[in-house]
């Protein structure tokens, strides 16, 4: 006589802040990205346990890579050096070596760029994405890559 098998849990419903908006953040331990609710003041990270402090709202934040080991480091645009917590490095944060996120125009996927950059080219799908420029100027390049696809 076979046995009924009591039926499995409902797997856990994942945390959504209640107006359902996140923000991320580089843990200051262990240096994983982090994602918290907007509205939190720190965030403790499951990895590590190491608690990093939210910067306040509206605080405009930028990337660059450390140049001593090669981790992607975040902090406060304007700053003029950024030191390394891995490998105590000091960075100069000039535009130059700032990088910025855009999402590919055709499938989507997060695309990371050097800041100023006019366009990014995806990985992926081979779209040319272009950044911080007018719709016009998106037209015409649009134009342009019809025209001439291996330009």
């Amino acid at each position: 006589m076979p046995v009924p098998l009591a039926p499995y849990p409902p797997p856990p419903v994942p945390f959504t802040p209640p107006n359902g908006r996140q923000s991320q953040l580089v843990c200051s331990g262990c240096r994983n990205l982090l994602l918290y609710p907007l509205g939190a003041s720190s965030v403790c990270c499951a990895v590590c346990s190491a608690v990093t402090n939210v910067p306040p709202p509206g605080t405009e934040m930028a990337q660059l890579v450390c140049g001593g080991c090669h981790t992607l480091l975040m902090y406060i645009r304007g700053a003029t050096s950024v030191q390394c917590s891995c490998c105590h490095t000091i960075n100069l944060a000039h535009e130059a070596n700032q990088v910025a996120h855009v999402n590919c125009g055709n499938c989507r996927m997060l695309l990371m760029y050097q800041y100023g950059a006019r366009s990014v080219k995806c990985s992926v799908c081979n779209f040319v994405t272009s950044v911080g420029v007018s719709i016009y100027s998106t037209f015409l390049s649009f134009v342009h890559f019809i025209k001439y696809p291996y330009y």
